[in-house]
């Protein structure tokens, strides 16, 4: 049984065709932070004829179950990313939608300290800085 499969098990989720192919897809790196629209079209591109209310639906059973996780950058289009044991935060550029995602220890300890100087326990925080990519690599940069 592939690690796919047996993440869908753990999460109490039939293995169907299309929940294992979206996870497959899912797994590549430069599948992060990917909208339900763009996952659709690379299934199609590699010939799987899943529709696109199917990628909705399994997307959101996956979020509700804890494999994937669903962000709202400025966009205002839903993208997902598998989810990872290790906390991290966002950069995005505003102009072509790249996401970049770093850790920093100083600014995690900085919010527990901010936290605790309010009187808080933190149990989550994301942290999403927005921008414009300042290299001439950016998709959408005007020419």
């Amino acid at each position: 049984m592939t690690d796919g499969n047996l993440a869908l098990k753990k999460a109490g989720l039939k293995i169907t065709l299309p929940r294992v192919k979206i996870l497959e897809l899912m797994q590549a790196p430069e599948n992060q932070h990917i909208s339900a629209e763009d996952l659709y079209k690379k299934l199609l591109e590699i010939g799987e004829e899943i529709g696109l209310a199917t990628v909705y639906r399994v997307l959101n059973q996956f979020d509700d179950a804890g494999i994937v996780t669903r962000h709202h950058f400025e966009s205002g289009k839903a993208v997902f990313e598998l989810s990872s044991q290790h906390h991290h935060d966002h950069l995005v550029c505003l102009t072509c939608g790249k996401v970049i995602e770093f850790s920093d220890e100083m600014i995690e300890r900085r919010q527990h300290e901010i936290a605790t100087k309010h009187n808080i326990k933190l149990t989550n925080h994301s942290l999403y800085l927005y921008g414009v990519c300042t290299n001439d690599e950016c998709d959408h940069a005007d020419s």
